[in-house]
C-alpha cells in the first residue's frame, strides 16, 4: 500500500502493518506478539490476559483528567476467505492490499481484514498520537471474535476500569449501533459406510461456484444464494432420477460466511450421463432465473473426476433430505425495529471425511427464546434423518438502551461535525458488546465504524472517504466525553 494520500496517514499505516502479519482466527499469536512489541516501542502500557486479549492504556491528556474513562474495543482476528483460483496461506502470507481508483481499498483475491483491522488501527493511532484530547483511555483488542468470540468470552471482570466502551466493529459510516443479535453454533454429524463404486458408473465433480457469499448476519437478508442449498437441490434430483451415488461433499468453509462454493464428487451410471446432463441444464436455467438479479455470476458445472468409494445409499438419501429441508436464511423479521432481521440461520458447511459427514450452521436472533426454538426445529429435522446435533458457543445479544449517555454524546458530536443526524440502529450480527456487557454490566456502550462492504468474502472492501470521516468522528467524540 504505497498511496501516501490516504487519510489519516497514521491509521492507514497501522492498517498496512496489520495486513502484513498473518492473523486469521485461531492464529493470532504473530499479530499479538507484534502488537505487544509495538506498544513497547511507543511507551504504551500493555498487558496480555490469560486467553490472549491485549489491553493497552494511556493516561488522560492535560485538562481531561476528570473525564469518564473510555475503552476503545476491536478484534484483531480476520475471516480467511479466498477465491478458489487464488494461492494464499492465511497463516503465512500477508494480505495484498489494492487501492482502487473507485474510492475503495480491497485485497487481491482474499478477504481484506478491514473487519476489524481498520478499527484496531484507529485505536492504535489514538494511542500513538500526541495531539488528540482524551480522558483516561484503554484499548481492548480481543482475539478469535470471528469463530466463537473466545476473547470476549474469556475476559475477566476486573481488568478494565473505563466507564464507556466504544466498539469499533460496525460497518456503515453515519450509523450508531446500540444493539445486536445473539448467536448459537449447530454442529451436526452423520456416520456413513464407504462402499466400492458400482460397476458401470462414471465419476464426476459437480460444482456450484461464483456466488457472492458474505457475512451471515449482515448479508443474510440480501437473498444471496447459498451454495450448499443449491448443490443439494441438484443432488436430490440426481439421486432420485438417475441412481447417482455420492462419493464426497465439500461445501462452504466458515460458519459465519454465506457459502459461495460447494463441490460434490458423484458417480453416475454411464448410460445415464447424457440424460442427467440434459436434466441438469434445465434445472440450471431455473435456478439462474430465480437468482439472476442477486447472483449474476453463478456457475454450475460437471467435470470428469476420480474416486474410489461411495457413501452408502441410506446415509446419502438421509443427508440429502435433511440438508434440503434444513431452515436457512431469514426466519423472522423484527416486530419492533423496522427492517431488522430478528432470527436467521446460515447453512454454512457440509463436508464428508473419514466416515463422517459434518454440517455446521450459525443461528442468530435478538430474541433468545426464538433462537432456542430454531435450534429445536433444526434438531428435529436432523434427528429424523439419523444425525446427531450439538448446540454450543451460545452468546447473548446486546439490548438497546435508548437513554444511553454515550448515545446522546455521539449523536450530538456527529450532528456538530457533519450537520446531519446519524442513524441509530441495532444490527443482526454478533458484536462483542453483548458478552462484554456481561462482564462489565455498568459500562455504557456504543458501536460505530467506517463503511465496509462484503465482509467475510474475497469481495470485502472499505470505503476510503468513510475511514477519514470515521476517524474525525472518533477523535471529536473523545474530546466530548462527559465529566465523571
Amino acid at each position: 500500500m504505497e498511496n501516501k494520500n490516504l487519510k489519516p496517514a497514521l491509521l492507514w499505516e497501522n492498517f498496512r502493518h496489520i495486513c502484513a502479519i498473518p492473523h486469521p482466527s485461531k492464529h493470532e499469536e504473530k499479530i499479538t506478539a507484534w502488537l505487544l512489541q509495538w506498544a513497547k516501542e511507543h511507551n504504551i502500557s500493555a498487558i496480555q490476559d490469560s486467553v490472549g486479549n491485549i489491553i493497552l492504556s494511556k493516561p488522560a491528556t492535560k485538562g481531561f483528567e476528570n473525564r469518564k474513562g473510555v475503552i476503545l474495543q476491536g478484534h484483531i482476528d480476520m475471516v480467511p476467505q479466498k477465491n478458489s483460483d487464488k494461492v494464499h496461506d492465511f497463516t503465512k502470507d500477508p494480505i495484498e492490499i489494492v487501492i482502487g481508483n473507485d474510492g475503495w481499498v480491497r485485497a487481491n483475491g482474499t478477504t481484506l481484514g478491514a473487519d476489524n483491522g481498520i478499527g484496531c488501527a484507529a485505536a492504535m493511532s489514538i494511542l500513538q498520537s500526541n495531539d488528540i484530547a482524551h480522558g483516561p483511555l484503554e484499548v481492548l483488542v480481543t482475539i478469535d471474535e470471528e469463530t466463537g468470540m473466545t476473547g470476549a468470552f474469556g475476559l475477566k471482570p476486573n481488568l478494565l476500569s473505563g466507564d464507556i466502551l466504544i466498539n469499533l466493529d460496525s460497518e456503515d459510516e453515519g450509523e450508531l449501533y446500540v444493539g445486536c443479535a445473539g448467536g448459537l453454533d449447530a454442529s451436526i454429524t452423520f456416520d456413513y459406510t464407504q462402499e466400492p463404486i458400482p460397476g458401470g458408473y462414471s465419476v464426476f465433480e459437480f460444482s456450484v461456484k461464483g456466488l457472492k457469499g458474505g457475512h451471515s448476519g449482515m448479508d443474510i437478508d440480501t437473498g444471496r444464494g447459498n451454495a450448499n442449498k443449491i448443490l443439494f437441490r441438484f443432488l436430490k434430483q440426481f439421486v432420485l432420477k438417475y441412481n447417482v451415488r455420492l462419493s464426497s461433499i465439500n461445501g462452504g468453509s466458515l460458519r459465519n460466511a454465506i457459502p459461495r462454493e460447494a463441490f460434490a464428487t458423484i458417480c453416475i451410471p454411464s448410460n445415464k450421463v447424457d440424460s442427467l446432463k440434459e436434466c441438469m441444464q434445465k434445472l440450471i436455467s431455473i435456478v439462474k432465473a430465480e437468482l439472476n438479479l442477486v447472483e449474476p455470476d453463478l456457475s454450475i458445472g460437471l467435470s470428469a473426476s476420480k474416486a474410489e468409494t461411495v457413501i452408502d445409499a441410506k446415509t446419502t438419501m438421509n443427508v440429502i433430505d435433511a440438508i434440503y429441508g434444513c431452515p436457512n436464511g431469514v426466519i423472522r423479521m423484527s416486530d419492533s425495529v423496522a427492517g431488522l432481521v430478528e432470527t436467521s440461520t446460515n447453512l454454512a458447511i457440509v463436508k464428508s471425511e473419514n466416515g463422517q459427514i459434518s454440517v455446521a450452521c450459525l443461528l442468530r436472533s435478538s430474541v433468545d427464546t426464538a433462537k432456542d426454538e430454531l435450534a429445536e426445529m433444526m434438531e428435529s429435522v436432523f434427528r429424523m434423518a439419523g444425525a446427531k446435533s450439538v448446540f454450543s458457543g451460545g452468546y447473548p445479544g446486546w439490548k438497546p438502551n435508548m437513554k444511553s449517555e454515550i448515545l446522546q454524546t455521539t449523536t450530538k458530536t456527529y450532528e456538530s461535525l457533519y450537520k446531519k443526524t446519524p442513524v441509530t440502529k441495532a444490527i443482526h450480527a454478533g458484536l462483542e458488546c453483548g458478552l462484554l456487557g456481561g462482564a462489565y454490566p455498568n459500562v455504557d456502550m456504543i458501536s460505530f465504524g467506517p463503511t465496509i462492504r462484503n465482509p467475510h468474502s474475497p469481495d470485502e472492501r472499505v470505503n476510503i472517504e468513510s475511514v477519514e470521516k470515521f476517524w474525525n468522528f472518533l477523535v471529536a467524540t473523545l474530546g466530548n466525553i462527559p465529566l465523571k
